[in-house]
């Protein structure tokens, strides 16, 4: 156990939320004038973190802080006579064991299901697949028509359930698994690119147990993976600010799966560190 005095710790919370306010502050000026973002929003309405959450700066387990600090105010911390305050861990696994042991399977099952980087982010291809109502009012860079086209031209093969369930009705017979909730476990797999993006949502289900600096991470890594997946959609986002990646090309797929390579291998580092996490505050939680 380690005991941070104020002056050790004050310098990593500043510095954590002045870092959450680097990918914060742009929705926050946007929200304050209700504007809307088709691509960053996102990551606040998909994931329930709010800005003010991520900018949260938690020690993690194995620490704790000496003074006056928040935390001693925030659920699952605890007190010491010694004035300490830390993670309790015993009483975050009494109240979330049974979510932390699914959450534990499946990233392991992620990481060791074979890793696919064929889907060329179709997944977002069959959520406007034959429909009038797209989910983001967004035009399509080939129009409906030739978006069509191209879902037809490929083998859809997405292993995201949470991607499968948006697909449009005559897309989903178009995949080749039909994917459930049950079978997760057994589709998901570390090519993904939705699973990379959920590692934000898996650690942020992990609360004061995942330390400050790691949910950084796996929001900033999230963020990347949310461009490339715009970026390679049917939709046309330079006007925004992003790229395209054409997968309906040669070049196109090529870069997509250099990219989503790139995305695996970030990922991979992140997941085991947060299968690492659960083992470990498991071990102290008996």
């Amino acid at each position: 156990m380690r005991v941070l005095s104020p002056t050790q710790w004050k310098p990593l919370a500043a510095a954590h939320a002045a870092r959450a306010h680097g990918f914060t502050a742009d929705h926050l000026e946007r929200r304050s004038h209700g504007e809307k973002h088709p691509v960053w929003d996102f990551l606040f309405d998909y994931y329930p973190v709010t800005p003010a959450q991520l900018a949260r700066w938690h020690p993690g387990p194995g620490i704790r802080l000496r003074g006056d600090c928040p935390h001693a105010g925030w659920r699952h911390y605890d007190s010491d006579p010694g004035g300490t305050t830390g993670v309790d861990i015993g009483e975050l696994w009494d109240k979330r064991g049974e979510s932390f042991r699914y959450i534990r399977n499946l990233l392991e099952s992620t990481a060791a299901n074979t890793a696919h980087f064929d889907c060329l982010g179709l997944h977002e291809w069959a959520m406007v697949y034959r429909t009038d109502n797209p989910r983001h009012d967004l035009p399509l860079r080939l129009g409906p028509a030739g978006t069509d086209a191209v879902v037809e031209g490929h083998q859809l093969r997405c292993t995201h359930y949470d991607a499968f369930r948006f697909f449009t009705e005559p897309a989903r017979p178009l995949n080749i698994t039909p994917l459930t909730r049950d079978g997760q476990p057994v589709n998901e797999q570390r090519g993904c690119v939705h699973a990379t993006m959920d590692l934000y949502k898996w650690a942020s289900k992990l609360g004061p147990l995942v330390p400050g600096d790691l949910f950084l991470d796996c929001f900033e890594l999230a963020r990347a993976a949310r461009v490339l997946d715009m970026e390679a959609s049917p939709y046309d986002v330079r006007h925004l600010g992003l790229g395209i990646v054409p997968i309906e090309t040669t070049e196109g797929k090529r870069t997509y799966v250099t990219r989503q390579r790139d995305l695996a291998r970030r990922a991979d580092s992140l997941r085991r560190s947060l299968i690492t996490l659960i083992d470990e505050t498991s071990r102290v939680a008996l």
